[in-house]
Order: C-alpha cells, then sequence, then structure tokens
C-alpha cells in the first residue's frame, strides 16, 4: 500500500483505508467475531488504517476495532476516531438517525449519543474510546458531525483538540461530516490537518469541489473520503439501491445508471471507478471503504486493484457525467 503525508505533519496514511460504520451493526445486526475478522483481515491485507467513532453502533465499532488492534503491532498503524458525542444511558432519541422510525444501528447497546462539543466533553469523549478499545493513544481525532454545533465545534471542541495535538497525545486532527459546506467553515477558521468528508467528493456527486476542496488547498489540509458508493447506489444502481443511507430518488438512479454503462462499455465495474476516482484530486489522501463481511472486504480491494483506462473518464466527461475541471486519474 502507497502512502501519502496527512497535511503538514509528519503522520503518514495508506491511499486506502478502513470504514467501521458496518461493523458498529449499521442497517444491520453482525456479531463481534464477524466484525473483528474484517479487521484482522483488513490488517493482514496492509490497509493500516482504520477510522471508527463511538456513534457506530454506540461503542460497539470501538470495542471490535479494539478487539483486533490488540492482536498487532502499533507500528505504521493509523487508528482515528471522533468526538462530539458521548454515549449516556437515558439520552434522548436523535432522529438523525432514524429512517421511517428504523434507526440506522440494529440491536446496539442502551447507551445512546449526547452531543457535547465542550473542552471537557471533548477531553472525555477521547478518553471514554480509548476504554473502549482498550488503545493507549489514537492518531487521528475528528470533530463528528458538528453541522448544528459549529461555533462550540470551532470553539471549544477545536481548542480541546489542538491542545491534545500539542502535548504530542495524537498527531493529528480535524472534522468529518456528510456536508462540504460546514466543513469548509471549519477548514478556514481552525488549524486542521484533515477532514472526513462522505459522500459528497464521489463519481456521482462532486459538490465538494465548489467549497471544501479549495479551501483545503488554501490550507494544506488533507481530504479523506468516505461513502465512495454513495451508500449503494454506485455499486449495483437498481431501483430501491440506497443513495445517502435511504432510497434513491430518480434523477440520481438515472445518472448513476449512465455512469454504469461508460463503465461496462470499457469492462470495468462501477464500483471500481468508483473507488479510484476520487484519489486523483490533489488533497485527497485516501477514500474509505466500509465493508460488513471478510468476503465485501476481498471484493472491494480488488475493486481498488482494477485497471481503469484514461478512455474511460475521458467517456464520463464527453458525456456530462462528469465536469470538464474535475481531476480524474491518469
Amino acid at each position: 500500500m502507497s502512502e501519502i503525508r496527512v497535511g503538514r505533519t509528519d503522520l503518514l496514511v495508506p491511499r486506502i483505508g478502513l470504514g467501521t460504520a458496518a461493523l458498529g451493526n449499521f442497517q444491520q445486526a453482525i456479531s463481534d467475531a464477524d466484525a473483528v475478522a474484517v479487521v484482522d483481515r483488513s490488517l493482514e491485507h496492509g490497509v493500516r488504517y482504520v477510522d471508527t467513532a463511538p456513534l457506530y453502533g454506540h461503542g460497539l465499532a470501538e470495542s471490535r476495532v479494539g478487539q483486533a488492534v490488540a492482536k498487532v503491532s502499533r507500528d505504521g498503524l493509523v487508528i482515528s476516531t471522533k468526538v462530539g458525542r458521548l454515549l449516556r444511558e437515558g439520552a434522548a432519541r436523535d432522529e438523525t438517525q432514524y429512517h421511517n422510525s428504523v434507526p440506522f444501528y440494529r440491536d446496539v447497546p442502551s447507551a445512546g449519543p449526547v452531543w457535547d462539543f465542550s473542552y471537557d466533553g471533548v477531553r472525555r469523549s477521547v478518553e471514554e474510546s480509548l476504554e473502549r478499545t482498550g488503545l493507549d493513544h489514537f492518531e487521528i481525532l475528528l470533530l463528528h458531525d458538528p453541522d448544528q454545533h459549529l461555533a462550540e465545534a470551532a470553539s471549544t471542541g477545536y481548542a480541546a483538540l489542538r491542545d491534545l495535538r500539542a502535548a504530542g497525545l495524537v498527531r493529528a486532527i480535524g472534522a468529518g461530516m456528510n456536508d462540504s459546506a460546514p466543513l469548509a467553515k471549519l477548514v478556514r477558521s481552525c488549524e486542521l490537518d484533515l477532514v472526513l468528508l462522505a459522500g459528497r467528493y464521489t463519481l456521482l456527486d462532486q459538490s465538494a469541489l465548489s467549497d471544501l476542496l479549495p479551501a483545503c488547498e488554501a490550507k494544506g489540509v488533507s481530504v479523506v473520503i468516505g461513502g465512495v458508493f454513495n451508500s449503494g447506489v454506485l455499486v449495483d444502481p437498481v431501483p430501491g439501491a440506497s443513495f445517502d443511507y435511504v432510497p434513491a430518488g430518480d434523477a440520481v438512479l438515472g445518472k448513476a445508471v449512465a455512469i454504469r454503462e461508460v463503465c461496462r462499455r470499457h469492462d470495468v465495474p462501477l464500483a471500481a471507478a468508483a473507488l479510484r476516482f476520487p484519489l486523483a484530486h490533489p488533497r485527497v489522501c485516501t477514500v474509505l471503504m466500509g465493508p460488513r463481511t471478510v468476503d465485501e472486504l476481498e471484493m472491494n480491494l480488488e475493486l481498488f486493484c482494477t485497471d481503469v483506462p484514461a478512455d474511460l473518464w475521458a467517456d464520463l466527461r464527453r458525456a456530462g457525467l462528469i465536469g470538464p475541471d474535475v481531476p480524474t486519474p491518469e
């Protein structure tokens, strides 16, 4: 796995990493053993960057990552987690984590997420994540989904992460969100090393080109891309396929089908093109895959290694499916 530097730090990350929302029972419950097996196999393949969060399975993903990582050397291993939500018994229901009254995370512990971007809350969040994982440090810490809490995240939340970085307790700090505009605001107002953007710089949606990516270029901030399949529609765009965790609308589905047809003419799986596309942008350091099973992991890695001819990107551009100025792999 080739590596690339994060921002202006000395931290190196591979070009492909492991996201763990699915390992926290996102939309489907899985066993501890099956989740740990995915992390184990990922590490065996040389994927040395694992991203997790307290929200993912209300602590399940963090504890499962910890079980796997405990068996290997931390040398060259990058673990990131997130802050801004504490897990507490009796937490009020967060409607953003439901669709049609069905929770995104299934069969999870009873302690639910409570927003807290205060200085002490962020420090407490890190301590509790260390306990859940059994680790003694994280390489990366990210402010998690502060869309409605930007003022606090940019002040007390950022100050806590900044001080942890200054003390050498974490090597890189940033923020992770599904929306590029508020992330761009944080990049402009805080001294971040990287951001994690889910779903807004993909083969289907390059909206981050108008705000976040220019801001990151100006500040030398690295970008990790999650949600490269836009939650499924860029794997198999059939009626009922998911886009941003809910059924895709007709316009989105139609565009994904058109992209798939171009890929088919070049005998390239749609998902392979989706995985490779974001890495062409100079600020993007890593794409995250989010497999639920070992078989999905193996498939994702095979897709990542698929040769994608330059003519495919040119055909997408000629068809108006990507813009004239969108960077594409060579």
